[in-house]
């Protein structure tokens, strides 16, 4: 009995021991494990190659290290040609996008399309929790806009609507100082985004053959260019009670089915937000301020000013002095690394390119395009 006892206590001690010796290297395991797929690169897929941003995006995938470019979709045979010259040979090209995202297994879609195509492609990626980038705007509309935000969060994907700006420095220098108080309460936002046309600056045919399609693009100027407006509206200030639109086709003789020129106004129970929007401007246009009692922010692509309350402008110029702008980090530095970091990190997708604040640009816009339609300003509930 003695004997059987202390096998007994030996055999126990035994595994004790063997568990506590056990339990370090499982948890080791478990950080390699993680640290494994946290270093694998985030395997991507382009949809659609009619939106020439695509060709910047591809430059942004090239470099950023936690990327991998597997797979590109697009219908016309042109377009696949050109960019088969600007990628790696192991990127697969197909013209059914479907059977590219059962092939290749992406683990996000970057979307370069036309607007009205982006609800679709979002649904599929859904189904297949793949995880979902677009350019601007985030939908043809406030429906489809409404449902890719309800289908991404059902899936568990990420979302996120690509904004040039949003990786220029001055932004969030700008947003961070309004934030601090350094204009004090926002009293008025004034957004001038614009060129001179898409036909005018060079855009491609097959870019410009949806630009000007009203089903396509959902309009013309008062969308590809409102929905900076609003996001920058949205983001600084929040939701406005009410939209008022008007817009023009001053260019009568290129005969265009949308318009190329348009205002919009954004009314607060405090402020008010004026969003310029133009395919008219006699040169680019990239510019929001800021003005409150205390003063006013500028900022462009380029950099930020800031005009006191009193200051006199012959000293200092009409717009101000400009302001110390830290350049930013890598992950925050472009759409890719900010996506692919976003991923890998487990992080929100956080605002000015997020799906909660882009369902609402693209309300305001609806709220715009009804605006033109009755000639009255529109509530917002």
């Amino acid at each position: 009995m003695t004997l059987n006892w202390a096998a007994r206590m030996f055999s126990c001690s035994t595994l004790l021991i063997a568990l506590f010796v056990a339990a370090p290297n499982a948890d080791s395991s478990q950080r390699s494990s993680a640290r494994s797929s946290h270093e694998a690169k985030v395997r991507l897929a382009i949809v659609g190659l009619n939106h020439d941003h695509v060709w910047g995006i591809l430059k942004d995938i090239a470099g950023e290290p936690q990327a991998e470019l597997l797979g590109i979709a697009e219908s016309d045979p042109a377009l696949l040609s050109k960019a088969k010259a600007r990628i790696p040979a192991t990127v697969k090209l197909y013209s059914d996008y479907v059977q590219m995202l059962d092939e290749v297994k992406p683990d996000a879609v970057i979307a370069t399309t036309d607007n009205a195509r982006h609800l679709e492609i979002l649904r599929e990626c859904a189904k297949r929790h793949i995880h979902f980038s677009t350019e601007k705007p985030m939908a043809i509309n406030g429906a489809d806009a409404r449902e890719m935000e309800r289908l991404a969060q059902s899936s568990g994907i990420k979302l996120m609507v690509n904004y040039w700006n949003a990786w220029a420095s001055p932004t969030p220098a700008l947003f961070q100082r309004v934030r601090s108080g350094e204009v004090g309460p926002v009293q008025r936002i004034i957004v001038e985004y614009g060129h001179s046309g898409p036909k005018e600056i060079g855009v491609s045919e097959q870019f410009a053959n949806w630009l000007y399609d009203p089903k396509k693009n959902g309009g013309g100027a008062i969308v590809d260019f409102g929905c900076y407006g609003a996001e920058w509206a949205l983001w600084l200030k929040g939701r406005p009670t009410r939209v008022y639109a008007t817009a023009k086709k001053l260019k009568t003789e290129q005969h265009n089915r949308v318009d190329d020129d348009a205002t919009i106004v954004l009314d607060y129970p405090d402020a008010t937000a004026v969003l310029e929007a133009s395919w008219d401007w006699p040169y680019g246009m990239e510019q929001v301020k800021v003005v409150g009692p205390k003063g006013s922010l500028l900022a462009t692509g380029n950099e930020l000013l800031f005009r006191q309350a009193n200051d006199d402008s012959h000293k200092i110029g009409l717009e101000g002095k400009p302001m110390p702008v830290d350049p930013l980090p890598r992950e925050k530095s472009n759409p890719i690394s900010y996506f692919v970091h976003c991923i890998q990190e487990d992080k929100p997708i956080e605002d000015p390119v997020s799906a909660r604040l882009n369902v609402q640009v693209v309300e305001i816009l609806d709220a715009a395009r009804e605006s033109l339609r009755t000639g009255r300003a529109q509530e917002l509930p």
